[in-house]
């Protein structure tokens, strides 16, 4: 969980199975059960509201994706911020069909919803290239 974000307490109730599996997998990873369920419960809403979307953990930590295709920084980076396509309608301004999921419907609609995490995604991406290159450069010349 991000800092300085509110918290309030839930109560559920799951499987042994269930339980079970969340506290390997919170233990693999080396955080709490309680964080892990936060963070799937999160993601899975998500998923929900953007048909298409997926979450992928990499070196760099969990981000979205396209289901069978790059992740949605990539994409949002690669069509420039005028065609990043804020709100619920397509290019044309056509209502997106969620029935329908297409990788451009799909991160148009994760942009709009969520812009600051896909613009931290694309800064660190720039940021790491930017000091990949200037480590070659030095070793270019030494």
């Amino acid at each position: 969980m991000e800092q300085g974000k509110r918290t309030k307490s839930f109560s559920a109730r799951f499987s042994v199975e269930v339980l079970d599996k969340l506290t390997e997998h919170g233990r693999r990873a080396g955080q709490s059960s309680a964080r892990i369920a936060e963070r799937l419960i999160d993601e899975g809403l998500q998923m929900e509201d953007f048909p298409g979307v997926v979450f992928r953990t990499g070196p760099t930590g969990r981000r979205a994706g396209v289901a069978g295709g790059p992740d949605v920084w990539e994409l949002v980076r690669s069509q420039g911020r005028r065609a990043r396509g804020r709100g619920g309608s397509d290019r044309g301004g056509q209502p997106i069909d969620r029935d329908r999921p297409q990788p451009s419907r799909a991160r148009r609609g994760y942009y709009a919803a969520y812009p600051d995490a896909v613009d931290d995604r694309i800064r660190f991406s720039n940021e790491a290239a930017e000091r990949l290159r200037r480590a070659l450069d030095a070793a270019a010349l030494a």
